[in-house]
C-alpha cells in the first residue's frame, strides 16, 4: 500500500528548477518508496550495496560515467567523496534533475551539501507520516491514545506490524546501528539507558549535567549522543522565544521525539490502554502534536521557525509562532474537557505581548472544534486544516 505524501507536489515541482533533489529524513520514513514511485523512470542505485559503494569510493569518474545522469542515489552519504564529482558534473551540464540523492544522515548529508552543493540542490526533509496523510487513507484512529501509541512509520500501517515488534526492531537494527557507526560506544548498554532517560525528558528543558550524571557519562559525551540522536531524526529542539517583555525567561531549550510510537516503547509501554492511566499521557500527548507541526512544516515545504515561550515563574506557551502582525500561541492539553483554566496561560502572555495581536488556540484531546470570540479551540486531530 502506497500512502501519497504531502510533500510529493513540492519535490516533482522543483525538479525543473535545481540540478540535484536531496530528501532527508529518517531511516524507514518511506525516502525510497516516495522516490521510487515519484520518477519511475529514474534509475534507483543503494550506496548502501557494499559492491556499488566500492566502485564508487574506488572509481567515482567511472561510476558517474555509469549512471550520468536521471539516476537515484540512496543513502549517499556513504560515499562523501562522491559529492565534489556530482557538483562538477552539473556544472558542466547544466542539466536540471540531474541527480536525485536521498540519505538518512543528516550530519554528514547536510555537511557535504554545503560545502559543494550550495545553490545548486534543493533539500526536502521526509518525516514519518503526518495526520493529514493518514487522514487520506482512512488510517487515522480516532482516539489520540491508539494513535499515538502506534506512531507513524509507513511500515507499521503497509505491512501491518505490531508496533512493539516494530520499535524494538527499529531500536536495535537503525538507532543502535547508527550510533555505533558514528561514535566509538564501548557498551551499548550506557547508550541504551540513555536512550531512555531522554525518553522520560521529553518535552521538559534540557539539562546536560543532569542527563550526563544520571546515566554516568561525561557531558561532552552526552552532547555527542544527543547530536547523533538529532541527525538521525529521532529527537529535534525546540527553541525557547527570547522577546524579552520584561520577565527573566529560561534560556534551555526542549527536546522532542519526531515519533510518539517510538517514544512510548522507549517508556516501557506495551500497549495502548496502558497509556490511560499513565502518569506520562500528557507529555506523550504534547510530544505528538508538537512533533506534528513539524512534520506539517516541512512537508508542505512553509519553512517555518516555531518556539516555546517560558519566563522564570513557569509561565509558559506550549507553541508560539511569530507573525507579520504578533504571534499565534497554541496551549496542548490532553484532557477532553474544555475548563476556563486552560487559557490562562496564554490570556497571561497576551497581556504582556501587547499591543501586539496574538491569536490563541487550544488543542487539547477532545473531537469538536470551537470558534470562540477570544480562542481557537482545536480537536487534536484536526490541527493540519489550520496550515
Amino acid at each position: 500500500m502506497y500512502i501519497l505524501r504531502q510533500i510529493s507536489k513540492i519535490i516533482a515541482s522543483q525538479l525543473t528548477k535545481f540540478p540535484v533533489l536531496a530528501v532527508t529524513g529518517p531511516r524507514q520514513s518511506g525516502k525510497t518508496t516516495l522516490l521510487k514511485e515519484l520518477f519511475k523512470d529514474y534509475r534507483y542505485i543503494s550506496l548502501e550495496d557494499p559492491d556499488i559503494r566500492a566502485f564508487a569510493i574506488d572509481d567515482p569518474v567511472g561510476f558517474l560515467n555509469e549512471y550520468s545522469a536521471r539516476v537515484i542515489f540512496d543513502e549517499v552519504q556513504r560515499v562523501p567523496e562522491l559529492f565534489s564529482y556530482i557538483q562538477s558534473r552539473v556544472d558542466a551540464s547544466g542539466q536540471m534533475g540531474q541527480f536525485i540523492l536521498s540519505g538518512s544522515q543528516n550530519f554528514h548529508l547536510l555537511k557535504s551539501i554545503t560545502q559543494t552543493l550550495a545553490g545548486r540542490v534543493a533539500l526536502f526533509k521526509l518525516l514519518p507520516l503526518d495526520f493529514s496523510e493518514l487522514k487520506a487513507q482512512s488510517l487515522l484512529d480516532a482516539s489520540y491514545t491508539r494513535t499515538l501509541f502506534r506512531g507513524f512509520y509507513p511500515a507499521i500501517f503497509d505491512r501491518d506490524i505490531d508496533p512493539v515488534i516494530f520499535y524494538a526492531n527499529y531500536v536495535q537494527t537503525y538507532i543502535e546501528k547508527d550510533v555505533t557507526e558514528l561514535l566509538n560506544i564501548k557498551d551499548l548498554r550506557v547508550f541504551r539507558t540513555f536512550l531512555g532517560l531522554c525518553a522520560s525528558r521529553s518535552g521538559q528543558l534540557l539539562n546536560i549535567s543532569t542527563l550526563a550524571n544520571e546515566c554516568n557519562i561525561s557531558q561532552p559525551t552526552a552532547k555527542a549522543w544527543l547530536s547523533i540522536l538529532e541527525s538521525s531524526y529521532i529527537v529535534f529542539f525546540l527553541q525557547p522565544y527570547h522577546q524579552n517583555f520584561n520577565k527573566r525567561l529560561v534560556k534551555s531549550s526542549k527536546f522532542y521525539f519526531y515519533d510518539s510510537g517510538l517514544l512510548s516503547y522507549l517508556l516501557g509501554i506495551r500497549t495502548s490502554a496502558e497509556l490511560s492511566d499513565n502518569r506520562l499521557k500528557g507529555h506523550l500527548f504534547e510530544n505528538m502534536i508538537v512533533a506534528e507541526f513539524q512534520k506539517q512544516s516541512y512537508h508542505l515545504y512553509l519553512h517555518r521557525e516555531y518556539y516555546f515561550w517560558q519566563d522564570s515563574n513557569a509561565n509558559e506557551v506550549d507553541i508560539l509562532l511569530k507573525t507579520s502582525r504578533g504571534y499565534d500561541i497554541y496551549e496542548i492539553k490532553a484532557t477532553e474537557t474544555i475548563k476556563p483554566s486552560l487559557f490562562e496561560k496564554m490570556n497571561y502572555f497576551e497581556a504582556l505581548a501587547k499591543p501586539a495581536i496574538v491569536n490563541k488556540t487550544l488543542i487539547y484531546g477532545g473531537i469538536e472544534d470551537q470558534k470562540r470570540s477570544k480562542y481557537n479551540i482545536l480537536s487534536w486531530d484536526n490541527i493540519s486544516e489550520q496550515n
